[in-house]
């Protein structure tokens, strides 16, 4: 289904490709991991390449996005970014000083977090560094991994953050008009990865939903609280201070500050043709 939404984008058949049941980035080329049997995400973003130069990935599940990195390391074609747990944590990867190598160096972005995130902490450190990398790596597609363990109450998950951050996420890359492919991911407190991921389809088509659930089939499965959105757990403490977090974001952003302008991007010929001439450019 990854890659059908893949090739879907490509034909432009569509502007969005949803896949709730892709989203498996532990796999490995020559191993499974972490519940993850098949990449798909490496798949779908192989599909992506042929027709788009730049191909952006983006992780917001909160164990790190391993196997997607690993595939696309030493490569400037393709900028992973996760935003993760990182500390004692399954994979136990994705330190910040994990940069790419070779044609690949600054091409992997990682974001370690801590325990007990919130929305306004995750999402101004998401919208900050992810318009850093809208403007130096200047995708041409976008691949957003949503996994649901990165919202509060999760059986897995660390965070304490709701839909409407998770949320916030989708929305933040999805105004930025590309050729998007949304998959799912972790998530292991289920009636909650069903709210998220319906809730994100929303987002996604435009259309704001009511909060109350209508009655289906799986009522009895959805809690005593048969609402869409649910609050954040109250005595959860943020281990993500404000000092941490901005120690955090300036350094992704000076590794980022540090990369040339897109590769394979003609800076110089933009230059010469729109603004100057080459006589005035030889003259500065």
């Amino acid at each position: 289904a990854s890659i059908q939404g893949a090739r879907r984008l490509n034909s432009g058949q569509c502007d969005i490709a949803i896949n709730w049941a892709g989203g498996l980035h532990h796999a490995h080329k020559a191993e499974a991991a972490g519940f993850c049997y098949v990449n798909d995400i490496v798949l779908a973003i192989l599909e992506l390449l042929k027709y788009h130069q730049r191909v952006l990935y983006i992780d917001i599940d909160v164990h790190h996005g391993d196997g997607v990195e690993e595939a696309f390391y030493t490569t400037n074609r393709v900028m992973t970014v996760s935003f993760h747990r990182y500390g004692d944590f399954f994979p136990g990867t994705g330190d910040i000083k994990d940069m790419g190598e070779g044609e690949g160096k600054g091409y992997a972005v990682n974001v370690p977090l801590l325990n007990g995130l919130d929305d306004d902490s995750f999402v101004e450190i998401y919208k900050n560094i992810m318009e850093a990398v809208r403007q130096r790596f200047r995708p041409e597609a976008v691949v957003l991994q949503c996994g649901a363990d990165s919202l509060a109450y999760d059986k897995l998950g660390t965070y304490n953050t709701t839909l409407r951050g998770h949320g916030a996420c989708v929305k933040i890359v999805k105004e930025w008009g590309l050729p998007l492919m949304i998959l799912g991911g972790g998530g292991y407190t289920i009636k909650n990865v069903a709210r998220c991921w319906t809730y994100e389809t929303g987002i996604c088509l435009d259309t704001e939903l009511d909060n109350e659930l209508p009655l289906n089939d799986y009522y009895e499965l959805l809690g005593k609280d048969h609402k869409l959105h649910f609050e954040a757990k109250p005595d959860i403490k943020n281990e993500n201070t404000r000092e941490y977090l901005e120690f955090i974001q300036a350094k992704c952003l000076a590794n980022l500050n540090s990369l040339e302008h897109a590769p394979s991007v003609g800076i110089t010929d933009f230059i010469v043709n729109d603004f100057y001439s080459h006589e005035d450019i030889e003259k500065h």
